[in-house]
This record gives C-alpha cells, structure tokens and sequence, in this order.
C-alpha cells in the first residue's frame, strides 16, 4: 500500500466514522482489513483501495469501516460507571422523574452488547422496588455486525467470565452447550438501532442518561466537540453524561459541567428543574433509595 492509498484509507476513516487514523498506524489497518481483502477476492491492501475508489464499492467501504472501529467490550466493564449508575444517577432521577415514571437511557456505541445489557441487569434487580415504573434502554452501535451479536445476545465462556460477576451470571444468562444467553426478560429491556454518531440523531427525542464511553477518544477536537453539542442538545436538563476515564468535556463545550463528586460524570451545564421535579428536602435529610444514603 503506497502513502498516498493510506492517506486515502485515512480520510475515508475519517469521513465515514470519525476514527482519526495516525500515520504511524498503517501496521493495524494492515491486520485488521487484509482478512477484508482476501474476502473480496483481493491480494494486497493496494488493490483493496483500488476497489474503494470505484463508484459501487458502498459495501465494500462499510466493511472497511466496521473493521477498523474498536468493538471491545466486556460485562461491567471499569466497573465504577456502573456503580454510579445504580446508587448516584438512578437514585437521582426517581426523584426528579416521580409523575413521569419513566426513565431513558442511551448507549451510543454498544459494541456486542455487554454495556446495555449490564445496566438492564442493573435495573432488573431494582424493578421489583420500582412497581411502576418504565425503563427504555437504547442502545446503537456503526457497525451492523457487531448489533447482531447484541441482539442475540449469546456470549462464549470467554465473554460472560469478563467482568459479570457468578450470582449474575446464573440469574440473568440461561447456558446452551458452551455459551450463555441473555434471559429473554433482560434482553427485551433493550432496543438496538444502527447509527452513526458523525450524523444527526435528535429524531431519537430526548434521554436522561447517555452513555459515550471510550468513543470520543478516536476522534479529533472538531468532531469530539461537535458530538458533545449535539448530544447536549437530548439530553434531559436533569440528566447525566458518562464519559470513559480517558475522556473529558473540558476545553471542548460548556454545555456541560464535571459532576462535583464523582469523575467520569458529566451534567449539562445551567440545567433547569424539571416542572415534575419534588421539593428540594429539607438540610441534613436523608433520602434513601435500594440501601443507598445520598
């Protein structure tokens, strides 16, 4: 592959998913799409671009796309979003959310699945609490793929032994031979769509939760700021961004805000109260919500 194909492999990266490819980087578009190649019937990466260039080749460039972008993903994974989750943000938006009785949450770059379904296993166990109450979990991904994984929701014993814990793992997975599948009562909690955050997603309305995490890390400061923009503009005054550990808002909008206790959340900034929000309690209440003391 000469540099004047990898610099054409680069910007079509970029132009399609955002992912800023760096020069030095021609070793993993190597790995990753020379098993592309040899599906299309190619020999090297010089001609797999040749290919991309014709008029036509739209599946061809989907292919590309979908095995460049980093599909890791493991249950629980970082295992502290998750515990702000369900003992800070949960909590919190029964209280703002009392007459709605309605919770939205988004997961922007679902992967196979473990993150949406880990936080659906995380609301299975509260809605026994929650009579009442409806979860929405909606969860899209750029790759097409890596959804239908999701969407089956069967894992190997590699996948399940990452991050889930035993006791979850026999109550939320039924096991079939040598893998494991989502309990139909998890998996319905969860919706997924293809979408592709470079392009306009306000027709999916409004959320209390998006989760980003570990996206924002592939693009450049243009594209990490024109995501964040847009993403402000569905989320719920009184909702919460989740970010990676690697990632940050700041330098890049002030829509919004770091949460002033725990890293890694993120709240819009001069958010109002909702109109069903309940009065404020009273200094030095204690408001208790599944064992958690705020």
């Amino acid at each position: 592959m000469t540099p004047q194909d990898f610099d054409y492999l680069r910007a079509l990266l970029k132009e399609r998913s955002g992912l800023v490819l760096a020069a030095d980087k021609q070793y993993l578009a190597e790995s990753r799409l020379l098993p592309i190649a040899r599906r299309h019937n190619v020999s090297n990466l010089g001609e797999l671009v040749t290919k991309l260039r014709d008029r036509g080749a739209e599946p061809l460039a989907t292919s590309v796309v979908e095995a460049m972008t980093t599909n890791e993903s493991f249950f629980f994974r970082d295992k502290i979003p998750f515990d702000y989750f369900r003992d800070v943000i949960v909590p919190d938006l029964i209280l703002h959310h009392h007459r709605r009785h309605r919770i939205r949450i988004w997961c922007t770059a679902a992967a196979t699945g473990q993150e949406p379904y880990s936080l659906a296993m995380i609301l299975r166990d509260l809605v026994d609490k929650m009579p009442g109450w409806r979860f929405d979990i909606l969860a899209t991904d750029l790759s097409g793929e890596v959804l239908g994984k999701a969407k089956s929701g069967i894992y190997s014993q590699f996948e399940v032994q990452r991050g889930l814990p035993i006791q979850q793992l026999v109550k939320s997975f039924t096991q079939a031979g040598e893998q494991w599948q989502i309990k139909p009562e998890i998996r319905q909690m969860v919706s997924f769509r293809q979408l592709n955050l470079l392009h306009d997603f306000s027709h999916l309305g409004f959320f209390d939760v998006v989760f980003c995490r570990n996206v924002l890390i592939y693009f450049d400061q243009a594209t990490k700021a024109d995501v964040l923009k847009r993403l402000a503009q569905v989320i719920e005054p009184t909702g919460y961004l989740v970010l990676g550990a690697a990632e940050t808002v700041v330098g890049l909008t002030d829509a919004f805000k770091p949460h002033n206790q725990h890293r890694g959340l993120y709240v819009p900034n001069a958010g109002k109260e909702p109109t069903d929000a309940p009065p404020k309690p009273a200094a030095g209440t204690v408001v208790k919500f599944a064992g958690v003391r705020r």
